[in-house]
């Protein structure tokens, strides 16, 4: 049974991962209209947004501890909010400022917030290897933290996936790979591309638990994922959970979604998550007013991250050259060696 505090807490983070994302969506269009134009405006390149998925993120990331890694894919606003990544920082990246988590140079794809141990990658199913990673680096340390990795059902069919089940199934490492199936690869509907209607039952094929929450329900996925964050973090094994939930937007900002039905969008408007958290807080007590306040609570703090990123200075253009695997330590000589050819048989 879930606590009315930790409902809460759930419901604050799935309202604020929405605002935000809702924010995002004014800020980035700014400037792009009439005639799309994706280098203009404040935020720069493309926008992929969770709207929708909010379940999936608070239900796992809920039961993670600050020491516990996480792996997100480009579309990482929810899981990030949801694991703790500082708002500000992340949202002056995101906007391209020198103080955001990547000092403005990687944008909403690469975000990465070592405080929290997290990261997120615009690559499919690249977070299963380093998610895996940490899970093995945690046990080879002796330690009880764990690792998740966060990927969409179009991402099951990629190989890194595939073999970072097994190779988490071979090493019985501390690792929950979390499928949100929002049921569109990008602009492809999952029963083209995918030959499994529930994506868990990849599971089987590693020798590993697979569980399929079939609703976008936060409270489901807290129960699910209590169970598989548990069991890793008893070492005992990793977890593949798949959870249902809908996209209420495009692929990505800008996206005419022509590929797609009207009412396949007016029936992933109608399954709201936050709609149902609401009706299970009302249910325990909670009154309108009391919703209010977590709302309230949430939009302040995405408006003051905003402000605060939009003051932030922007990179010189001489930053380009900083923080990359070209430049040499300081002191160290640039010169090139000098090499003989030796001559081996009388050739050179």
């Amino acid at each position: 049974m879930v606590s009315v505090g930790k409902m809460r807490e759930l419901y604050a983070d799935m309202v604020t991962a929405r605002y935000y994302e809702e924010r995002l969506q004014e800020e980035y269009l700014e400037g792009k209209q009439p005639a799309f134009d994706i280098s203009a405006g404040p935020i720069p390149g493309e926008l992929h947004l969770a709207a929708g998925q909010e379940a999936a993120a608070v239900g796992v990331c809920h039961h993670l501890r600050s020491d516990d890694t996480v792996t997100a894919p480009h579309r990482p606003h929810h899981v990030a909010i949801a694991k703790g990544v500082d708002l500000k920082r992340m949202t002056a990246e995101i906007f391209g400022r020198k103080t955001g988590l990547g000092k403005g140079k990687g944008g909403h794809m690469h975000l990465f917030d070592p405080d929290v141990n997290f990261a997120c990658s615009g690559i499919i199913a690249e977070g299963c290897p380093p998610a895996a990673g940490a899970a093995l680096a945690a046990k080879k340390r002796n330690e009880d933290a764990v690792a998740v990795a966060f990927l969409g059902e179009g991402a099951i069919d990629q190989g890194a996936f595939l073999e970072s089940l097994n190779f988490a199934s071979v090493r019985d490492l501390p690792v929950v790979f979390v499928v949100e199936d929002n049921d569109w690869a990008i602009s492809m509907p999952k029963e083209r591309v995918t030959d499994v209607e529930d994506g868990s039952k990849r599971a089987a094929g590693f020798d590993m638990p697979g569980v399929r929450v079939d609703r976008d329900d936060a409270l489901a996925v807290y129960e699910a994922a209590g169970e598989a964050v548990g069991r890793a973090r008893d070492r005992n094994g990793p977890t593949l959970l798949e959870v249902q939930v809908h996209r209420r937007m495009g692929h990505f900002m800008g996206d005419p979604q022509t590929y797609r039905s009207e009412d396949d969008e007016e029936a992933a408007l109608a399954r709201d998550s936050i709609d149902r958290m609401e009706s299970a807080l009302r249910d325990h007590g909670v009154d309108d007013d009391g919703l209010a306040a977590v709302r309230d609570d949430a939009e302040a703090r995405v408006e003051a991250a905003i402000a605060w990123a939009k003051e932030q200075p922007q990179p010189e253009p001489e930053d380009a050259y900083e923080d990359v695997f070209v430049n040499p330590p300081s002191g160290v000589t640039t010169d090139e060696p000098e090499f003989e050819l030796a001559e081996v048989n009388g050739d050179e």
